[in-house]
């Protein structure tokens, strides 16, 4: 009887910390063994390729609930595939809640629509309406279940929370050890300057930009963190896009807050220049915040580098460009404001990253399996199961030629969305198989996973978004909240 069922055979394995030649042994979906020479049932090459941990992508928007009744064009078989193309094998994503309702009912149904995933799963649970019923009997009730991270909008309508709301949240996610994720930009000042801009005739997709400068991204980030200090609850900064952003959770971390901040694929090739194109097109790059400027790639590379920003995920929240139900819900003449914001990227974050990043020599290999796997499993409660190679771990995996260049098109990203915002762009480095517990999913580009094989990831109670213990005057507002 052979020692494995599968032996990944000749590759170089990197981990977060590591990069070494060896062989891996699987066995019943995990890793069982990390030598040389092993033998198994059956073998697979990886001679001259990379093997690294299947990316996590902690922030991605799929077959996500809509107040009309129906879902994002992106469903769970598609987004599966266009993950498992991409090499990620295994997404955190959202359950919505509407305003006047519960979150109950819509995560039932969420999690019935989950049934099809390809990749292993887990959610965050939106919340827009904290009523006393939500905050005091079901988000205890979601968190017991496993949803163990609660997302809140400090913009966006009809579901951004004023500043009281957002503490009830934050008191709500300390007494039930959950985390915390926020979307920061300042709602009110969006506001204004968006009457104005629309009131000048300034209506083009250009202008969505002009309507979120970095300053109320910035100012919300703040306060965002402020008011999680005044709670003691940790939280982590959603899609950060510039450095000066990044400069206000390096100010938490230096007087050691647990705040913990992302950033997007987007943020480091796309720019405010992309959505001043003709016609409608710029409507293609509109994501919020907004892409800044070319000269703040530099900056946002020097704070992945200093560990301030430790996550990089896709934010998909992709709109099909042609058709009535995405970025031309309200017509192709519509003002940036009622342009659905959001772009496509399940695809390409490992690729992209992976070429700006490692192949451009601004990170290391490790770097680059924190940033993409290791750093956000830890931080959501899915290591060690997942986001690293290690004994014991899922055999959750990617073999990636480095020296391989690709031209980026739509067609390689196998999503549902008629667009890719980094069509055209010569990228080196390209996953060539992907495994998820073990099992090839993915071979030169053509997935080969069964609808309703991916796991729903249960999270529990893990150590590091436990509180601090320190509030001001030592008085625990949450116990009254």
């Amino acid at each position: 009887m052979a020692d494995f069922d599968l032996v990944v055979r000749g590759g170089t394995v990197v981990t977060g910390s590591d990069t070494m030649r060896a062989d891996l042994g699987i066995r019943g979906g995990r890793i069982a063994a990390i030598a040389d020479r092993l033998d198994g049932a059956a073998v697979l090459d990886a001679g001259g390729l990379l093997v690294l941990p299947g990316g996590v992508d902690t922030h991605c928007h799929i077959e996500q609930l809509r107040v009309t009744g129906d879902a994002d064009e992106e469903t769970w078989e598609s987004g599966s595939r266009a993950c498992l193309a991409g090499g990620t094998t295994s997404v955190v994503t959202f359950s919505a809640q509407f305003k006047g309702h519960g979150i109950l009912a819509p995560l039932a149904e969420y999690r019935r629509r989950a049934g099809r995933a390809m990749v292993d799963y887990s959610f965050h649970q939106i919340i827009t309406d904290p009523t006393d019923a939500v905050i005091h009997e079901e988000i205890p009730r979601v968190v017991a279940e496993g949803v163990r991270s609660l997302k809140v909008f400090l913009t966006y309508d009809p579901m951004h929370l004023d500043d009281r709301q957002y503490l009830r949240v934050l008191a709500a996610a300390r007494r039930n050890n959950a985390f915390v994720t926020v979307h920061c930009e300042n709602y009110e000042a969006i506001g204004w300057l968006t009457e104005a801009l629309l009131a000048d005739g300034r209506t083009a997709p250009k202008y969505h930009a002009w309507s979120r400068p970095t300053v109320v991204e910035r100012e919300a980030t703040h306060r965002a963190i402020a008011l999680a200090e005044l709670v003691d609850q940790p939280i982590q900064v959603f899609h950060v896009s510039c450095a000066e952003v990044a400069e206000e959770i390096a100010r938490a971390q230096a007087r050691g807050l647990r705040v913990w901040g992302e950033t997007c694929t987007q943020y480091f090739v796309l720019t405010a220049a992309d959505m001043d194109r003709p016609g409608f097109e710029g409507a293609k790059f509109m994501c919020s915040p907004a892409p800044r400027d070319a000269a703040d790639h530099d900056g946002l590379w020097d704070m992945v580098r200093r560990g301030v920003l430790d996550v990089v995920s896709s934010d998909h929240s992709g709109w099909c460009y042609d058709g009535p139900r995405g970025k031309r819900l309200h017509g192709a003449d519509a003002p940036f404001r009622d342009i659905p914001n959001g772009v496509p990227g399940l695809t390409a974050r490992l690729p992209v990253l992976f070429s700006e990043g490692v192949a451009a020599g601004r990170i290391d290999l490790p770097h680059f399996v924190r940033l993409t796997a290791t750093n956000p499993a830890r931080l959501f409660g899915l290591y060690p199961r997942k986001g690293t190679i290690a004994i014991g771990a899922d055999a959750d995996l990617v073999l990636w030629d480095a020296a391989r260049q690709v031209t980026l098109t739509n067609a390689l990203m196998q999503q549902a969305i008629d667009y890719t915002p980094y069509e055209g762009r010569r990228i080196t480095g390209w996953p060539v198989a992907t495994l998820r517990r073990g099992e090839v999913v993915m071979r030169d580009g053509v997935v080969q996973a069964e609808p309703g094989s991916g796991q729903f990831l249960a999270r529990g109670p893990y150590d590091m978004i436990r509180p601090r213990g320190v509030l001001p005057n030592g008085f625990d507002a949450a116990r009254f909240a």
